[in-house]
């Protein structure tokens, strides 16, 4: 199964100002590791408190936040930050 990887407007211009290098690497990542998953859960971690229901994936000094949608089998990014950021 084949997931779909779709960004919120604010998670794709958060990934337009990353440097060249950083933003192609975690797009790669995403389209070969987690979109080709039979379940993106299996390589991510789940965020608890007000971050419950999204998970996310470590790509680098970089996280990836995003929502699982199972009946569209879609992931949809909703935050790309470095990891001292990306919580806040």
């Amino acid at each position: 199964m084949v997931w779909a990887i779709e960004f919120l407007p604010e998670a794709a211009k958060e990934l337009r100002k990353l440097d060249r290098t950083a933003a192609a690497r975690i797009v790669k990542t995403l389209e070969d590791r987690i979109a080709s998953q039979e379940d993106p859960r299996a390589i991510g971690s789940a965020l608890v408190g007000d971050h419950a229901g999204l998970w996310r994936w470590r790509i680098g000094d970089y996280r990836v936040v995003a929502r699982i949608e199972d009946e569209r089998i879609t992931v949809l990014v909703v935050r790309v930050a470095h990891r001292r950021e990306v919580y806040r």
